[in-house]
């Protein structure tokens, strides 16, 4: 790192952005267990993101920065979200060439936010290569709130994208403290420090007089013990009893779940796994949690029989059962929704059809080209042979379910990847009621077959454990399947793509963290603060 500047200077031009292209693709790694051991993401991620960083501070002017983001983008998001291909390529039948060019183009989008974010660091440290030690720790920091901003903007804009937000590289490191703090973007800020330190140290080799020249590297050291010791403080308490949950995991094949000559097979499945018995006298589960689409047909298409056989579920299993389903509502306009209803002993058919139900979530951020065609794209979504629907958004508050003791907020799919909208379900809301427990997610990750993507998305749902200090409990098709407690541990898992059920004891929780109640706001005013003092401190004017 030391020689940042030195190699920037001597590498070919080429050669130097083929390799951060590489650092890029190695950052993408970062992400999520496999094929490296949780406990290195942290360092990795820091080392990959400095490197990048003085090579951009070092490059010879903006255009040439420009060129180093946007070949370290292209390498992050590339590897990063490969995935894509998969659903578009295998399930979608989109030609090859086609789905590969689809994954490189969004790619190329999201760098944008970090071609800016590295401008817009340059602009405000003109002469990052000759800072004492006071400058280096603002210019850390000003390295961190531009960054912040940036991931920030990235999961806002246009229905937002914060998938590998780098926060998530750091659920087992020492700044996840700061997340029941400030959130995931707190501890983005803390990572693109140390990232700025470091950097700063490295290519300010002219300024080092003694030892305070490594006083911001300092600084990031007791942002780390800051978090470890912040994990400690107890934000939840327990709520009411301990409760046995059933997670299903009945690794449908994405191509036969549609398909309507398997259809009734994928359901059976479901069926067989939720009546199991439980595996020893006293542990029944009392909630029975099965994954997105899991009937994979509008409620009033399935035959009233196949209702009444969840129902009998239900009540020889003596529990209730969260399952995903589409739904339509109306009947001059009708209104489709992806949603969540839960069921028990009790119910019938006529009510379910007839959406008489008393527990009902409908999915709020939908998946663009999945769940709504963007205006301009329909093109792009003929191309695929996907089964997507022009849903319905429901609202934002909804009123949790009051089920076996527990307050449960239901969230399908990548809605737990934005955890502003998350806390809404914690918060206690007048018109809405009490707020969550428990949080649930049900996800189908088929579309993207044995990827990265399983394991990100686990990532991310730790997260939003911790933030909310709330149990998350994950159901999915084809994994991660998991129960997780309020601190972010994981106390069960199913491996992926195998079929299964996992019974699980979990403790719902009370109590607000900090990030529920003030949300993002504090971390970005913070980062907009301290971008506005290194303007005043390096590129206001002298009168």
């Amino acid at each position: 790192m030391a020689a940042t500047e030195s190699v920037s200077n001597t590498l070919p031009r080429g050669t130097l952005n083929f390799l951060l292209v590489f650092v890029g693709a190695v950052h993408a790694l970062s992400f999520a267990p496999g094929p490296l051991p949780a406990f290195a993401l942290p360092f990795l991620q820091l080392v990959a993101l400095a490197i990048f960083i003085g090579s951009a501070l070092t490059a010879s002017s903006q255009k040439q920065a420009s060129l180093t983001a946007f070949c370290f983008g292209i390498g992050n998001f590339t590897v990063g979200v490969y995935w894509l291909y998969i659903s578009m390529h295998v399930y979608g039948l989109m030609p090859s060439v086609l789905a590969a060019s689809a994954v490189v183009l969004m790619a190329m989008a999201l760098s944008a936010f970090i071609i800016a974010a590295v401008l817009l660091i340059r602009y405000l440290l003109p002469r990052a290569k000759y800072l004492n030690w006071q400058e280096q720790i603002l210019g850390a920091a000003v390295i961190a709130s531009v960054w912040t901003l940036s991931e920030w903007l990235r999961g806002t804009l246009f229905t937002g994208f914060p998938w590998l937000n780098i926060a998530y590289a750091h659920v087992d490191g020492m700044f996840a403290g700061w997340a029941p703090l400030f959130g995931a973007y707190a501890v983005a800020w803390c990572a693109a420090f140390s990232v700025g330190s470091i950097s700063l140290f490295a290519i300010n080799t002219e300024q080092r007089e003694n030892g305070l020249s490594a006083a911001a590297m300092g600084c990031a050291v007791v942002l780390g013990i800051a978090g470890i010791a912040f994990s400690n403080i107890k934000w939840a308490d327990a709520h009411g009893d301990p409760i046995i949950v059933r997670l299903v995991q009945g690794n449908v094949s994405q191509s036969l779940k549609f398909d309507p000559e398997h259809l009734s097979a994928g359901i059976q499945i479901y069926q067989e796994l939720s009546a199991l018995p439980a595996k020893e006298a006293g542990s029944e589960p009392s909630l029975i949690v099965l994954p997105e689409t899991v009937v994979p047909l509008l409620q009033n298409r399935i035959a009233p029989e196949v209702w009444q056989q969840w129902i009998d579920i239900a009540k020889n299993q003596n529990a209730q059962l969260l399952l995903g389903a589409p739904l339509e509502s109306g009947t001059a306009s009708p209104q489709y929704t992806n949603s969540v209803i839960a069921i028990d002993g009790k119910s019938t058919p006529e009510q379910i059809i007839n959406l008489q139900l008393e527990h009902r979530y409908d999915k709020s951020h939908l998946v663009p080209f999945g769940e709504f065609v963007p205006y301009g794209f329909k093109w792009f979504v003929d191309a695929m042979q996907i089964p997507l629907g022009d849903f319905h958004r429901g609202e934002h508050r909804q009123q949790n379910f009051d089920l076996a003791g527990q307050y449960i907020a239901p969230n399908v799919c990548y809605e737990d990847v934005f955890g502003e909208e998350i806390v809404r379900a914690v918060l206690p809301n007048s018109t809405q009621g009490p707020g969550a427990t428990m949080l649930i997610n049900v996800s189908n990750l088929a579309w993207f077959g044995d990827s990265w993507a399983l394991r990100q998305h686990l990532q991310i749902s730790r997260f939003r454990a911790i933030e909310t200090a709330r149990p998350m409990l994950r159901a999915t098709n084809t994994g991660m399947t998991a129960a997780i407690d309020h601190r972010g541990k994981v106390l069960g898992v199913l491996p992926a793509n195998q079929l299964g059920v996992l019974d699980v004891e979990v403790q719902g929780a009370t109590g607000l963290t900090a990030y529920v109640r003030w949300g993002n706001l504090p971390i970005i005013v913070l980062s907009l603060l301290l971008c506005g003092w290194a303007w005043l401190r390096f590129r206001k004017p002298q009168a």
